[in-house]
């Protein structure tokens, strides 16, 4: 059974998360990165017994990092996860934050390659530290030419520059290869670079590529990367990651303050640990799904918008639309740090004439103006309805 086929929009409409909540009932949300599924079996189950048995306490135990290394075994035949050098943290954003506070100070810089997950920008400054942008290619991929470049910059601004990785890559679902991340951490190890990588949507690879865990690569040894059943079970408002760190960065993860893993939900480390241990079968009926998805979103861009250009995504549940041909404005809002609610260009013409919630390119920093994200985690009616709304708009605009 197609887990993207399960939900109609009604039964979605009772749903009291963001995704369902930020818009009016007319709007079909396909912005933030929730899935329109029921939870995975094995999970419903897990969290049933706990709330039976009122087991709703602290976390205990290395359950959760034992089941990620098991997966990671048997998905990737990754057999680098040592539980311990892992740590339990509430997310994986504040997780990252976390290693920026172990492995750098105030004011030193981040690379990042725009455009690219939108909390990044506000977390890091938050944090105190500095971004430092080393744009995508033009072929949307991890560009090796600006990461030299950026590397240079930050080694010469501070001893101890961070580049954050994001690990398959959103907006634009592209999956790095082995061949690529080799050459990041030859980059990394030449300029004194160390690597955090957000891999959050590792298990939502599809047909056409693979996952390369960034701490197996060669260089990787004093890198970090945070991981979480999060995104491929859908599992947002359940509270748990896991912080992994390369075995020279071993020294760094021992200072981490023992309360930081009070964060996490002892719900979410269940649900999590069954996700990861017992949730396969219901994970490759979900990416089964989303190939079909892909396959009919690919589709209907070309009934619906053309002159629009979708980079095919090769993971995550999130396609990067190329609207600028059909006349957009390059605005890019009303500037300052902008936040995943903020609407400018394509994304604010479909929400007012189409009645279609997509995430505003712009908010991904550098290359996204005239751009939008689409979640195609979504019942294929519900996808199919939302792109036709989009077209008719378009057809119905008034000729400037």
């Amino acid at each position: 059974m197609n887990p993207l086929s399960e939900l109609a929009l009604a039964q979605l409409q009772q749903r009291t998360s963001v995704k369902w909540r930020t818009y009016a009932a007319d709007v079909l949300p396909l912005w933030v990165a929730e899935m329109d599924v029921s939870l995975a079996p094995p999970v419903h189950a897990r969290l049933k017994r706990a709330i039976d048995l009122g087991d709703t306490g602290y976390p205990a135990g290395n359950e959760y990092a034992e089941a990620f290394r098991e997966f990671a075994a048997a998905r990737w035949s990754w057999d680098g996860v040592d539980p311990d050098r892992v740590a339990l943290v509430p997310d994986v954003m504040l997780g990252i934050v976390e290693t920026l506070w172990l492995i750098t100070g105030p004011g030193d810089p981040v690379v990042v390659t725009p455009p690219v997950y939108a909390p990044f920008f506000a977390f890091i400054e938050h944090a105190d530290r500095k971004v430092l942008a080393a744009p995508l290619g033009e072929d949307g991929r991890l560009d090796p030419v600006a990461l030299d470049d950026a590397f240079r910059r930050a080694s010469s601004q501070s001893e101890h520059p961070v580049f954050l990785l994001c690990n398959p890559h959103n907006p634009t679902g592209t999956v790095h290869t082995r061949q690529e991340l080799e050459g990041v951490a030859v980059l990394a190890q030449r300029h004194g670079v160390r690597v955090i990588s957000d891999e959050i949507h590792a298990p939502l690879v599809l047909s056409g590529a693979s996952f390369t865990p960034y701490l197996s690569v060669a260089g990787s040894e004093d890198a970090f990367s945070l991981v979480s059943a999060s995104k491929a079970w859908n599992l947002a408002g359940l509270k748990a990651a896991l912080l992994l760190a390369g075995p020279a960065a071993a020294s760094d993860l021992a200072r981490l303050p023992e309360e930081v893993g009070h964060g996490a939900s002892h719900l979410g480390v269940l649900a999590h640990t069954a996700a990861f241990r017992e949730g396969g079968s219901w994970l490759d009926s979900l990416l089964t799904g989303l190939d079909y998805n892909r396959a009919l979103l690919g589709d209907l861009i070309v009934e619906h918008l053309p002159g629009a250009a979708l980079t095919r995504p090769e993971g995550t549940y999130l396609a990067w639309l190329d609207l600028r041909e059909l006349g957009f404005e390059e605005g890019a809002g009303s500037g300052g740090l902008a936040v995943v609610t903020d609407l400018a260009g394509p994304a604010r013409f479909f929400l007012d004439t189409a009645r279609v919630a997509l995430s505003s390119g712009h908010v991904f920093g550098s290359g996204g103006a005239g751009h939008a994200r689409i979640n195609y985690a979504t019942h294929p009616d519900i996808l199919t309805e939302a792109v036709q709304r989009m077209g008719r708009a378009l057809r119905e605009r008034p000729a400037n």
